[in-house]
């Protein structure tokens, strides 16, 4: 359990500029940026007991979080390939 939710940067540590750049620049990537973070504090919460959360409802809330981590690391490389 985690006792803190973390940043997308902490996924991608080596890739915070990146991160940066894509959120100043593409507006579906900041979309994806800030459903991510929502996501994830939302998860927190619930693996914390602060709000509670059926099992199946976390399940499927934490394969969301995986997809748009999957299509924000495709934005990064995508990004990494131009540059």
């Amino acid at each position: 359990m985690a006792h803190r939710p973390h940043a997308l940067v902490d996924d991608f540590p080596a890739h915070g500029e990146a991160i940066a750049a894509l959120k100043a620049q593409d507006p579906h990537f900041l979309r994806m940026a800030e459903e991510y973070d929502a996501l994830n504090d939302r998860i927190h919460r619930w693996e914390c007991n602060i709000e509670p959360m059926e099992d199946l409802a976390m399940i499927e809330a934490r394969k969301q979080r995986a997809s748009l981590k999957d299509r924000i690391w495709a934005g990064i490389s995508a990004l990494q390939l131009t540059s």
